[in-house]
């Protein structure tokens, strides 16, 4: 093994609250030589957020050690739409990384050549009508993750991006042409390409078994599930995918290494 992927939200903290281990597991990763890449379905921060975010909370992590599904989805439109204009249905901080890559950003559905739908609290009604307008008559029609719910520091779980993507799913009466974040291929090849290595030389850590470890086991990664956000040991009865390694936190990595 030469590379880790490893989710944050669930994974590494729960809203801003580092879980316990998982500093100490991450620096185990490291001192074994393997690199890290911090990926997360969150798609409202970039990598360089993320970084500092892991680093004030004792990770030390540098900008090209973090990503998100909002980082994979605007290399995307810059690889595919670079030219087309860009309606969002998400957050600001979305927005932003769009900005900053200087993708075309239009708030006027009439002008859309894609639908981007994402997370946002501010999600609604108008949001479903904008959708219509903008895509009904066959434009494309992306999302940025697949994650319906995502924990949060009490405990409780919070709709994510999913359920938007959803709602606008059901209004428009179809599904999204593409889904960017993990367990997309193009977030495996993102992932891979950003740690320089291959699926077999990698492991990949998460709370999720139907995007973190579907990821992984699709592309024939190493994959370990934490118990410490959304899947349990459980719920592997009911899924597609068997992790080779169950965990009760990223904080017993160690005891995977061991093994491999």
């Amino acid at each position: 093994m030469d590379g880790a992927i490893i989710d944050l939200d669930g994974t590494v903290y729960r809203g801003g609250t580092v879980i316990p281990g998982a500093p100490e597991g991450v620096r185990t990763l490291r001192n074994a030589g393997l690199d890290t890449l911090f990926f997360s379905n969150n798609p409202v921060r970039d990598g360089t957020e993320y970084a500092t975010h892991l680093s004030e909370m004792g990770i030390p992590t540098d900008p090209h050690e973090a990503c998100s599904s909002g980082v994979v989805t605007t290399q995307y439109l810059r690889e595919h739409h670079a030219d087309d204009e860009i309606l969002v249905i998400g957050a600001e901080g979305l927005r932003e990384q769009l900005h900053g890559a200087k993708l075309h950003v239009t708030d006027d559905p009439e002008e859309a050549d894609i639908l981007l739908a994402s997370w946002t609290p501010q999600f609604g009604y108008e949001d479903l009508q904008r959708a219509l307008d903008a895509v009904n008559d066959g434009g494309t029609f992306l999302g940025t993750d697949p994650d319906r719910t995502f924990p949060a520091e009490d405990g409780r779980h919070i709709p994510g991006s999913g359920s938007m993507i959803g709602s606008v799913a059901a209004t428009l009466g179809r599904d999204p042409d593409a889904i960017l974040g993990k367990p997309s291929e193009t977030a495996q090849e993102f992932a891979l390409s950003r740690l320089d290595t291959t699926a077999e030389s990698c492991l990949i850590v998460g709370d999720r078994l139907n995007t973190d470890l579907a990821m992984g086991d699709r592309a024939g990664m190493t994959t370990v599930l934490t118990e410490t956000g959304i899947a349990s040991t459980a719920d592997i009865e009911t899924s597609p995918v068997d992790p080779d390694f169950v965990i009760d936190s990223l904080g017993e990595i160690d005891d995977v290494l061991a093994q491999l």
